[in-house]
């Protein structure tokens, strides 16, 4: 094995091991117990979830042969269902239905323009989350997340194995320009969230200095569960597919409306309009971030800035 290849490796385990401890930080901080099967389980889905960020995909598209093979390795992923315990045979048919569904639309799909099998693909990916079919499949107190890390490890599989577009930006190894750049738009963004939070009652402020234990554990699960599986979805992937019809400016409006609509049901029994407008304006400085340098990173440290220091200090 070259000597690269086993760095990497050193790399990528410290690192998922690391990852894995401070997730228990996380769940002890919040006074969080998850059983220890329901824990292996959750860590099934973030293993290949942490792996695609370290060249995972370029290694399996080396590896994988035949479409068959293609088609079924991300049935794979429904072991973690499997192994938690709360397997029903409703979740395992639904959520295996969607994972072959994609699998076969991108498998299918031709060339680098997008077509109407990717907008089917993202819309699958889309509602099944946003609507939340699935949020009981994992029936404990914070695991309830853990479906969208499903769809999460399908769409990477999808567009960096069976159709790699390229751009998506998908690399969890640090750079210390996406801290400048995702706290740039998060300072950029500040002044208008501010003036349209308050004159629209949406933001309420708080006064607590705030534990920096807790801004620390939730802007860590706040970046993997919320931050970084939506700025996949509507940057890496929409905005990155869209720009290729519309131009970037186009696409960056229209995917920072479509954000801002995803966020419809969010706090509400209906529709949430004054989330919406705060979540639109919000996408515009998160696909600016994501756009500096093509990179996730950047811009899910932008968001799940603004989403943790909301959540202390103005929700």
């Amino acid at each position: 094995m070259a000597r690269s290849a086993k760095k990497r490796i050193a790399v990528f385990t410290a690192g998922f091991l690391t990852l894995l401890i401070c997730f228990m930080l996380v769940a002890k901080q919040f006074s969080v117990t998850i059983p220890a099967r329901d824990a292996m389980s959750a860590a099934l889905l973030l293993a290949p979830y942490w792996a695609f960020g370290f060249g995972f995909g370029e290694w399996l598209r080396n590896r994988l042969k035949g479409r068959l093979r293609h088609a079924l390795a991300p049935l794979l992923l429904m072991l973690a269902y499997l192994f938690s315990g709360h397997a029903r045979s409703s979740g395992f048919l639904g959520m295996s239905a969607v994972i072959l569904a994609v699998s076969i639309l991108l498998q299918s799909a031709d060339g680098r323009e997008p077509g109407w099998r990717d907008w089917l693909a993202l819309a699958l990916l889309g509602v099944s989350v946003d609507l939340r079919f699935f949020d009981r499949a994992w029936p404990v107190a914070g695991l309830s997340g853990l479906p969208k890390l499903l769809f999460v490890d399908i769409g990477l599989y999808g567009y960096l194995v069976l159709r790699p577009i390229g751009g998506i930006g998908f690399d969890l190894r640090p750079r210390l320009a996406d801290a400048a750049i995702g706290l740039r738009e998060f300072f950029f963004f500040t002044p208008a969230a501010l003036a349209l939070g308050f004159s629209l009652s949406f933001l309420h402020f708080h006064r607590t200095p705030g534990d920096p234990a807790v801004f620390a554990a939730g802007w860590l699960f706040t970046l993997f569960f919320v931050a970084l599986p939506e700025e996949l979805f509507f940057r890496g992937l929409l905005l990155n597919l869209l720009e290729r019809r519309i131009g970037a400016k186009r696409a960056l409006i229209l995917t920072s409306l479509l954000f801002g609509l995803a966020h419809f049901n969010k706090r509400a029994a209906y529709f949430n309009w004054r989330y919406v407008i705060l979540a639109a304006v919000a996408g515009v400085f998160y696909g600016r971030a994501w756009l500096a340098r093509r990179r996730l990173v950047a811009s899910s440290i932008t968001h799940a800035t603004v989403d943790t220091v909301w959540s202390i200090w103005l929700r």
